[in-house]
């Protein structure tokens, strides 16, 4: 029951990841089987169709619903434009003329002959579905999808705001414990993903969106700086469609904590490297993580679907962060799982393990205070 219930996020130097990219009605699939795509690549069309617009002219015009049926002037499934005269209505005697143009551009769907109204039907949206990831395609869903495959870095957060961007990796100033002022933020930041320490700065969010940052990772933020970047308070269970120009990834939690040494050192080896990122978050069931991956061709002797696949569980030798006094935020070595449940300072007895702190003490921490890195 340990590996069930310990929650763990992801960081692998060499993993497996499969994207499948899908349109949201059928359209049309640019690539084919075996294809190298880039993040930015094109790889399917479609077209939303456009909103009815209804057109209330017996009510605008003030006349009945049958002389705005009789005084129309476009039938069904006519083009029309804004501005053209859609309907003349002709009054007493021919001596008063009211006329309706049309507001929108549009072709007329369908005329109401019980209330004289029109449905006007606007152009469909053009949505071009792009790769996200640098890869090659492995499968294809004509009309639908298709699957690509990226072989290289993993990273997952535990939570984000921002939707799917990419750019280059540039590692900041200062260590994974630097609080991130606005001076450490550099101001040709165009296109980069910025890795820096902790608890960003409102003005330091903002100084690195208006540097044009395609994306932000801090080890932690607080509820005043993230409330401002956002303009709002967040109150949602789901992320990633925010209105925002940069996403950022928050990769302990909340409050003060450092970006684990581990996600530092390893994303640090990858500077200068193209990134795909995405701060998408949900906490509900169906548990979806913001994450960083980059495209590398390596993949290491465990390589895994990472979207489909959960941690490995506790096991000797693994990392894991306490989560909970007197050591929370602190990050762990797993040295020994002991069976059979221990007492604790509350005095009750529980499941624990014995892990090596960063300062080298040797500490007994209930399992259910800890999560895997």
């Amino acid at each position: 029951m340990s590996q069930a219930l310990t929650p763990g996020l992801q960081v692998l130097a060499g993993a497996v990841v499969r994207k499948t990219r899908e349109l949201p009605v059928p359209g049309r699939i640019l690539c084919g089987q075996g294809d190298a795509v880039t993040p930015d690549a094109v790889v399917g069309r479609a077209e939303l169709l456009g909103d009815l617009n209804i057109l209330r002219i017996p009510e605008i015009l003030g006349i009945e619903p049958f002389e705005a049926v009789k005084g129309l002037k476009v039938d069904e499934g006519a083009a029309i434009a804004a501005g053209d005269l859609v309907c003349e209505h002709v009054g007493l005697f021919g001596l008063f003329r009211s006329r309706y143009h049309s507001p929108v551009d549009g072709a007329v769907e369908f005329v109401s002959r019980r209330t004289g109204h029109l449905g006007v039907r606007l152009a469909p949206h053009a949505i071009e579905l792009r790769a996200y990831v640098q890869g090659t395609v492995t499968g294809v869903e004509p009309d639908k999808s298709v699957t690509i495959e990226s072989r290289g870095a993993f990273i997952q957060g535990i939570f984000g705001v921002g939707g799917e961007r990419y750019g280059t990796i540039r590692m900041l100033d200062g260590g994974p414990k630097t609080i991130l002022g606005p001076a450490k933020i550099p101001g040709d930041a165009s296109g980069q993903v910025l890795v820096g320490g902790t608890r960003p700065t409102l003005e330091a969010l903002q100084l690195a969106a208006e540097a044009g940052a395609a994306g932000l990772v801090v080890g932690s933020i607080d509820d005043y700086a993230l409330t401002g970047y956002l303009g709002y308070d967040l109150g949602m269970a789901v992320t990633g469609h925010e209105d925002v120009s940069m996403t950022v990834i928050v990769t302990e939690g909340f409050g003060w904590l450092p970006v684990a040494e581990r996600t530092h050192s390893l994303l640090r080896s990858l500077e200068g490297r193209a990134a795909s990122i995405n701060g998408a978050t949900q906490v509900r069931a169906g548990a979806v993580r913001p994450e960083i991956i980059v495209a590398t061709g390596e993949t290491g002797a465990s390589s895994v679907a990472v979207e489909r696949n959960p941690a490995a569980g506790l096991r000797i030798g693994a990392f894991v962060r306490i989560i909970r006094a007197p050591h929370f935020g602190a990050t762990a070595e797993v040295i020994a799982l002991p069976a059979d449940p221990q007492p604790i300072e509350t005095g009750a007895r529980t499941r624990v393990l014995h892990a090596r702190l960063d300062n080298g003490d040797i500490a007994a921490i209930p399992r259910a205070n800890v999560e895997l890195l």
